[in-house]
């Protein structure tokens, strides 16, 4: 199946030498500024927000940018067969409302764009001669809002004949609960290969990837956030205003804090199921120091220097 090339280093607008660092600073910079709850055109936004988190998905995981590297020219080449184990189906499955493109989905995914067996087996389905169709395995890009309040998606799928050329596509919606976490596999029953002399239709399994977000990171339904704080605030405690995907929270910097300590917020992560509980929503300090200074700055950090008994090479 022909795809279209995605060049993740012209959308993210990096060189291709550019670090680890510098790929996730213009993923934030760009995903702030195209976020759909902070733009004035959303559709475009959504549509902008999905293209540069695929370009993350890949260029900021080590084993995928390596994989993007060295495909080079023979891009096209690459990845061309089913994946190994699956056993190719009857139909290949091109896959839209996904929140990833069809290159994605080929080379990146790791799942079955051709099907896997399903239902019954041998001898029951050669008797009857009613033969269940493939199920089917795709991702889809869930944001953190709607792993946050769920959400319904319009999902479409191409069915091609490889014999035939023919394709079908037919459109459906998915339901995404409230409290999704990153990796769960959603079943949509009877959406996957038709089957065949009369038997039922294999199943569609969408594995969540949850949308790389500016401000957060998951693990299982707990929520996290690196608050950038001044060395006076980590020495002194500060009361800070925090964001969370349900609205700000304020939060204690108690005093004395260091670089890397995670403070824990109970409640304020993703939802837990049906039990009404939910994560919880942890906030990772990072102590930032000024790049550069005034005179007047100097000379109180000099001051502090010369009466200051701390040391941090002798401290237990």
């Amino acid at each position: 199946m022909s795809v279209e090339f995605k060049d993740y280093y012209a959308i993210l607008g990096v060189p291709r030498d550019a670090t680890a660092d510098d790929i996730k600073k213009a993923f934030r910079k760009l995903a702030r500024k195209h976020h759909p709850d902070v733009a004035k055109d959303k559709k475009t936004a959504e549509e902008k927000f999905k293209e540069i988190n695929e370009a993350y998905e890949v260029l900021g995981d080590p084993e995928k940018r390596g994989k993007y590297d060295r495909l080079g020219m023979d891009w096209q080449h690459e990845g061309a067969a089913p994946p190994p184990g699956r056993g190719a189906a009857a139909h290949e499955f091109n896959f839209g409302g996904t929140g990833f493109s069809d290159f994605f989905e080929q080379y990146f995914s790791g799942a079955s764009r051709y099907g896997f067996p399903g239902g019954m087996q041998g001898g029951a389905q050669a008797r009857t001669g009613h033969f269940r169709g493939n199920d089917i395995e795709g991702d889809i890009l869930v944001t953190l809002e709607e792993a946050m309040h769920g959400a319904l998606r319009p999902v479409s799928l191409q069915m091609t004949d490889p014999q035939t050329g023919r394709a079908q596509t037919h459109t459906f919606h998915v339901r995404i609960p409230p409290g999704v976490t990153n990796g769960k596999r959603i079943r949509i029953p009877g959406q996957g290969e038709p089957g065949i002399g009369g038997g039922e239709a294999g199943d569609l399994y969408l594995r969540v990837r949850h949308a790389a977000h500016p401000d957060f990171t998951t693990q299982g339904a707990d929520v996290f956030h690196e608050l950038d704080i001044a060395p006076w605030e980590a020495v002194l405690g500060a009361d800070i205003s925090v964001p969370t995907l349900d609205g700000a929270v304020k939060l204690r910097i108690p005093p004395g804090s260091e670089n890397g300590q995670q403070l824990r917020v109970r409640g304020r992560g993703l939802p837990m199921g049906k039990s009404g509980g939910r994560g919880d929503f942890h906030v990772v300090l990072t102590v930032q120091t000024p790049a550069h200074t005034t005179d007047e700055e100097r000379t109180l950090w000099e001051k502090l220097r010369s009466v200051s008994r701390f040391n941090p090479r002798t401290q237990p």
